[in-house]
């Protein structure tokens, strides 16, 4: 069945045209719920870091940046076609994603030691706080009664693939609607990488 906010891809081998069997992958729900999680331990780790405060920022900033670009990319347009009073619902949480990233790029200015950094790093777990909160209790629950399991899988498996191509650090002002955002944010995001390899910037848990 088309999807209006999600182009069809050709079969997986064994899959029927009209989805009769389900695709392999993770829902879009899953994988969300799973990253806010982390998200928000990471935050949390941040604001108790006491050492090394500058490279887990970083890990912050590029974690949140690439999970609101997916996002943005393919769990709003879904949210905006089919759950009601959708476009209120991804208006509010884009200028909320705007705020976050708004957030980050400070952060990122700011020295670890100065007397205001504690203060930003607490604006930014309390908004991660506030997102991971706003999907699960009125985001995911419309979305799971509204979506086929086999369109929220394929959300899943296109978030996954978006956010390895995502933004590293925050860009407030880039666009946030298909299809000018799945234009921009891998060529921005290359940059960022780029930038990222030459000074030797974390972006990944598992790096520091």
């Amino acid at each position: 069945m088309f999807s209006p906010y999600l182009p069809p891809l050709p079969p997986l081998p064994g899959e029927r045209e009209k989805y009769e069997y389900r695709p392999g992958g993770r829902s879009i729900i899953s994988v969300l719920t799973d990253e806010h999680l982390q998200l928000e331990a990471l935050s949390s780790e941040l604001l108790k870091a006491e050492q090394s405060r500058r490279e887990l920022a970083d890990v912050v900033t590029a974690a949140v940046s690439r999970h609101l670009s997916a996002e943005e990319q393919y769990l709003y347009p879904a949210v905006r076609a089919l759950v009601p009073d959708g476009d209120n619902l991804v208006d509010d949480e884009i200028d909320h994603d705007t705020t976050l990233l708004r957030q980050l790029a400070v952060l990122e200015e700011a020295a670890p030691d100065s007397p205001s950094y504690h203060d930003l790093a607490e604006a930014v777990d309390a908004e991660i706080l506030r997102h991971g909160s706003t999907c699960a209790s009125r985001i995911f629950p419309q979305l799971s009664r509204v979506a086929s399991e086999a369109d929220l899988i394929r959300l899943g498996n296109r978030l996954e693939i978006a956010e390895e191509a995502a933004p590293t650090r925050p860009h407030p002002d880039m666009p946030n609607r298909p299809p000018w955002n799945k234009i921009a944010a891998p060529a921005v995001g290359a940059v960022d990488k780029i930038r990222d390899s030459v000074e030797g910037r974390k972006t990944y848990r598992e790096d520091l």
